[in-house]
């Protein structure tokens, strides 16, 4: 019988071991592969976190290059540097950049390197999914910016508004680069969501509950959840948008139903939520740092925590403050001007916690805290012009000038690249082992602060007096050409700062002398370790006395842990063992069994990549024979998660034995599927939003009837249901026949032919029953929502080949229930968006 080991944090307690030998045992099992092999092959989290960043700061570099090519072009009235397209489709890509492949990945990055160090595990939940995410940013990047290299990359910008972005104003592939390059980027962005929510609900060190796990896991989880929110509803856009470009459906086409503002909600539910999901994890490193720096424990800790809640749910209540010049009725403008007016509330807790935190220590004046004094004066500004913009009748007077430029450019660097300046500088000692070389980060910043504030204050007074955004020229307007100079020649300015902050950086990692432990005498967890850490972060992990609080941390934590006294010392099965522990309190439940070194994430990405290449360039039967590599490695995903022989309990600490994930009911990959269908539910809720949009508020022509079209589908809709409802039985039914030692073969034989049913139910809906998808936009989204459904049934048909093959193989027993669960799981939810898209589609038939 497994023991609980939670009645006593002694009992955790392991004896010390040589430190020496623990280190070289952990080391060769959790060390990437040697050569080019690791470059392919590397799951580890510090090394996966590491590549986001620094191809992040890579990306960064290019989008500030782009943004210098616009300053030049602004500097004059005639502006003879670029033409108008090439312009454009700078315009475009800088904002692209900065926000689809620097900010996010930025943050991505910073959270996978430092949360396991600050939660006291190993790595991250899933590591093939971080290097999975890894390569698709990386192939979804370059995809751009080949197309901008060649001179086809996306030029109606970085918002896509349509009509303008559609086939007829937007010929060629131009916006197809965009469409199919951002969604692609977009996987790894909610690769990341799954990974980092899991990670910080299950794999928290023992005892370390969620109102005492460091701030900077609350603000990255609130990121997470919103990400996981936030950016289905822009990839649905995406995918319709491309659909309509390249087969007609005429989602956003008024003259057939469709609505451009559709697209703009869409956008928008993303695009608005955007900003904070970079904020947030800006202000969990400034809520790490500054009590660091201030010699002092943060001020309101709970206060903080129930604002980062305040900010994610008033986030996505704001998004129609981009769209209020639309003609949106008057009462929606007044519900989400308050909304933005409101949302300023739990922003100004955490700051004001942040001067409490200063006033109460004694802050040192060190370069972290430069960046940080940095963005207060910033980011507190385009705090105060977002307010003004939050009021409408200003907001109508200031829509679409330079001044809504500035007040984003106040926001996003104010609130983001300071702050990750100051996180860089702070943690840089950690990644690289080095001091920095003093004199030039602090040229670096007060060049960067001087040239932003020169640039972008400025550009307030430009947008007050009426200069429009997203112009090449303006050669009847000389009031605004001084006005411009002055921005392009700070922009210059602050464009030398940031070359300077990079010498800094690479100056330190190459030439900086060793670093201590510890630099900053910081009382944390991701401290207490030797710099660099090593590849696996602890030799033991920490137990419920060393995570008591925040501020956890110490040499002698460190030398506890590194000698073993922790729980699950060394590598002695020769496997990368994690802990995995309960939501709320960190209870011990089971040991995970991490995958090692693999090519199946490169593959995958790369089978992908084919995939949205042949769509780029048309070739749509030969992209539908692309997603069978990409089935194929999928496949081969879940076939290494099956164990090779029986897997015995775990010895954690001296008489305390936990099972193997294997054996336990709540595993990392439930938990990670769970995750993954509350996206899928935010993507399935945005396109009902978009069908009632369509319905009920577009003010195009009415849609043509199809004759007979309500009584056959609803024969075929119930048909459908039925057989979905049987297969969804099966997998349940199919958990108590392998409990009773019973063979479950041909009830999962059953649930897989009751899935193929009712995808063929569904196909004879779509192709006898529903109307020209091209003739009408109610006819495209229903058709996009039958699509959906079908999607789902589909991947149940997999999930339940998959129990098939393992039932066939005998992997299946009362303990290692293989894929039946979260075959279970998915199969509910399906029953579930067939029910309500039955319903929906009911509905709408019976409405015209």
């Amino acid at each position: 019988m497994i023991e609980n080991p939670t009645s006593s944090t002694e009992r955790l307690e392991n004896p010390p071991q040589p430190a020496l030998r623990l280190h070289r045992e952990l080391t060769r099992v959790w060390s990437n592969a040697p050569g080019m092999r690791g470059v392919f092959t590397a799951v580890n989290h510090s090394t996966i976190g590491l590549r986001f960043m620094c191809t992040a700061l890579v990306f960064f570099g290019i989008g500030g290059i782009l943004a210098m090519l616009i300053r030049t072009q602004l500097a004059t009235r005639k502006g003879a540097f670029l033409d108008t397209e090439i312009y454009n489709q700078i315009f475009t890509m800088h904002g692209s950049i900065m926000m689809f492949l620097f900010a996010i990945p930025m943050l991505e990055g910073l959270a996978m390197y430092l949360l396991p160090k600050m939660l006291g595990t190993r790595d991250m939940a899933f590591p093939r999914l971080s290097a999975f995410g890894y390569w698709c940013y990386l192939f979804g990047g370059m995809i751009l910016i080949g197309a901008l290299l060649v001179g086809v990359a996306p030029r109606d910008g970085w918002f896509m508004y349509t009509p303008l972005s559609g086939s007829t104003y937007s010929p060629g592939i131009n916006a197809d680069v965009w469409l199919l390059g951002v969604t692609f980027v977009e996987i790894s962005a909610l690769a990341a969501a799954v990974e980092i929510t899991v990670t910080i609900l299950r794999m928290r060190a023992p005892g370390m509950k969620l109102t005492q796990m460091p701030l900077f896991a609350w603000y990255i989880l609130g990121a997470a959840v919103m990400m996981l929110a936030g950016f289905p509803p822009l990839i649905l856009g995406s995918v319709l948008l491309e659909i309509e470009r390249a087969f007609g459906w005429p989602f956003f086409d008024p003259e057939r139903g469709g609505d451009p503002l559709l697209w703009q909600h869409l956008f928008w539910l993303f695009g608005h939520p955007e900003v904070y999901i970079i904020f947030l994890p800006a202000a969990g490193v400034l809520s790490t740092v500054i009590p660091v720096l201030s010699r002092t424990r943060i001020l309101g800790y709970g206060a903080i925590v129930a604002s980062i809640l305040g900010l994610v749910f008033l986030s996505f209540g704001l998004w129609v403050h981009h769209m209020f010049a639309v003609g949106i009725p008057h009462m929606a403008l007044a519900f989400f001007s308050a909304a933005s007016l409101l949302v300023a509330v739990p922003t100004a807790v955490q700051i004001f916690a942040w001067i409490g935190t200063m006033w109460k220590g004694r802050p040192q004046l060190k370069l972290p805290m430069l960046y940080i004094l940095g963005f207060f004066f910033t980011f507190v500004m385009g705090g105060l012009t977002g307010v003004m913009l939050a009021i409408v009748p200003f907001n109508w007077q200031a829509h679409d000038t330079a001044f809504v430029t500035a007040h984003l450019h106040y926001v996003l660097i104010g609130g983001f690249v300071f702050p990750m300046m100051a996180g860089l500088t702070y943690w840089l000692p950690m990644i690289t082992g080095r001091r920095r070389i003093k004199g030039l980060g602090e040229l670096a910043f007060w060049t960067i602060l001087v040239g932003f504030h020169g640039t972008f204050f400025i550009m307030h007074l430009t947008g007050l007096v009426g200069m429009p955004r997203r112009i090449d020229i303006y050669p009847n307007h000389p009031e605004w050409e001084v006005l411009n100079l002055i921005s392009s020649v700070f922009g210059f300015i602050m464009t030398f700062g940031f070359a300077l902050f990079a010498l800094d950086c690479i100056f330190q990692a190459w030439l900086g002398k060793r670093s201590r432990r510890d630099p900053w005498k910081a009382p944390t967890l991701d401290w207490a370790m030797a710099l660099p850490p090593p590849v696996y972060n602890f030799a033991s992990l920490p137990r419920p006395d060393m995570t008591g609080n925040e501020y956890a941390g110490g040499p002698a934590v460190a030398l506890a842990l590194a000698r073993g006294e922790g729980v699950l010392p060394g590598a002695p099965r020769g496997q990368r063992e994690v802990l995995v522990t309960g939501i709320g309190h960190a209870t011990p439940q089971h040991v995970g069994i991490l995958p090692t070194n693999t090519a199946l994430p490169i593959k995958l990405a790369a089978s992908i990549g084919v995939f949205v290449l042949m769509m780029l360039f048309s070739f749509y039967y030969a992209a539908v024979a692309a997603l069978l590599p990409v089935l194929w490695f999928v496949w081969r995903w879940g076939r290494a998660l099956v164990p090779a022989g029986n897997t015995p309990a775990v010895e954690v600490a001296p008489g305390i034995h936990l099972p193997t994930h294997y054996d336990s009911p709540s595993t990392l990959a439930a938990s990670g599927l769970a995750c993954f269908l509350f996206a899928n539910g935010t993507f399935f809720a945005s396109l009902i939003f978009g069908l009632a949009f369509i319905t009920l508020v577009s003010p195009g022509p009415p849609a043509p009837p199809v004759e007979g079209e309500v009584a056959v589908s609803a024969m075929l809709i119930a048909g459908g249901l039925l057989a979905s409802a049987l297969a969804t039985l099966v997998p349940g039914r199919a958990v108590k026949e392998v409990s009773r030692a019973k063979s479950p073969l041909r009830l999962i034989a059953f649930g897989l032919a009751a899935n193929l049913a009712t995808l063929a139910a569904l196909s004879c809906l779509a192709i006898w029953q529903l109307g020209d998808p091209r003739a009408h936009a109610q006819h495209a989204v229903r058709a996009a929502l039958l699509g959906y459904v079908a999607l789902q049934i589909f991947i149940a048909a997999v999930f339940a080949a998959f129990a098939l093959d393992q039932a066939r193989r005998g992997e299946l027993a009362a303990g290692p229930l293989g894929a039946l669960r979260n075959w279970n799981l998915w199969q509910s939810y399906t029953l579930a968006v067939a029910a309500i898209s039955a319903a929906v589609i009911w509905a709408q038939g019976l409405s015209q």
